[in-house]
């Protein structure tokens, strides 16, 4: 979420596809940094990759860092790392920002005050393994809020891609045995995890209606409102006695959120969005479980199994045939 993390970041189809092919035509002469800013693939699965650290980060350290101040803290800081690359873009873009007010405050909202914050609470109460499995559900929030949104409806492709995709992620999350589905009970964590899903899914959606502006200045000016609109909660966080630790665990915790799943990964996501559209996009999300898996077998020493292969080759195929151009 993600996020929440993955959880902060799909119905700019609504968006013309000739808008989507002309941001997509990469420039003659680049440097390599400006040619992974028109790889919409690549962009995307790094986001999912930094989203899948951020769930097991997240689930580690519940109950060491107040869920409210970290999503605090997170994107002051990751607004203080941007600002000196966005603060000419902001200057220039201010105007077309200010006449977007209502739907910035919104987006700021629900892609990083709220989506951010319950998802941080919900860890407390769910596990990494229910967390997955309720943000495998992320692409279809994102195909029902363009539908209700723009009436921008999945193509058969799109569909076809997430269903393959979504089983993918199952045999991996359930280990081969989708038996173990009966077994599995959810609790108060787990609705607040949907609920910063379903946010998410609101968040992705309205991004098609973003204003014309670039992308640090759009940003940085979301990410600094969802922290003004975090500030009360977190007061109320601490004046209620769950402080926040001076110790290395915070320390190292607050550099990776910073850098990896806010800064980075939303500008990803939102360049992503951009290039190919929401509903393109969004199996890009199913990946997610698929590197926090690969991050167990290579950094937890967890036995690698057949189950593992069967649900990576269903993810990827999914995302390739959900993500191609129409």
């Amino acid at each position: 979420m993600h996020g929440s993390n993955s959880p902060p970041c799909l119905a700019a189809s609504c968006i013309s596809g000739q808008k989507f092919a002309a941001l997509a035509v990469e420039p003659k002469h680049h440097s390599p940094l400006s040619w992974i800013w028109y790889q919409p693939y690549l962009l995307l699965s790094l986001t999912s990759l930094f989203w899948a650290g951020n769930i097991v980060l997240m689930r580690y350290v519940a109950g060491h860092i107040p869920p409210i101040t970290l999503s605090l803290v997170r994107w002051i800081a990751a607004f203080l790392l941007l600002w000196p690359f966005a603060r000419q873009h902001f200057a220039k873009d201010w105007l077309v920002l200010r006449a977007k007010l209502p739907l910035l405050v919104l987006l700021s909202a629900v892609g990083f005050a709220y989506n951010n914050a319950i998802s941080n609470m919900s860890m407390q109460y769910t596990s990494a393994l229910n967390a997955l499995l309720i943000q495998s559900s992320g692409p279809l929030f994102i195909a029902l809020w363009s539908l209700i949104l723009f009436r921008v409806r999945l193509t058969a492709a799109q569909l076809a891609g997430i269903a393959i995709s979504l089983l993918g992620v199952l045999t991996i999350i359930l280990r081969g045995d989708f038996s173990a589905l009966a077994s599995i009970r959810f609790n108060k964590g787990d609705l607040m995890f949907a609920s910063a899903v379903l946010a998410f899914g609101l968040y992705s959606a309205l991004m098609a209606r973003r204003p014309a502006a670039h992308p640090l200045s759009l940003l940085c000016f979301t990410m600094g409102c969802g922290a003004v609109l975090l500030v009360p909660l977190s007061i109320w966080e601490y004046m209620s006695g769950f402080t926040m630790r001076a110790d290395a665990l915070t320390a190292a915790t607050l550099v990776y959120l910073v850098i990896f799943p806010s800064a980075l990964a939303y500008m990803f996501l939102n360049r992503g969005i951009a290039l190919i559209g929401p509903n393109r996009a969004s199996p890009f999300l199913h990946l997610v479980p698929v590197f926090g898996s690969a991050m167990a077998i290579l950094l937890l020493g967890e036995e690698p199994h057949l189950f593992h292969l069967a649900g990576y080759v269903q993810v990827a195929a999914g995302v390739i045939i959900a993500s191609r151009r129409s």
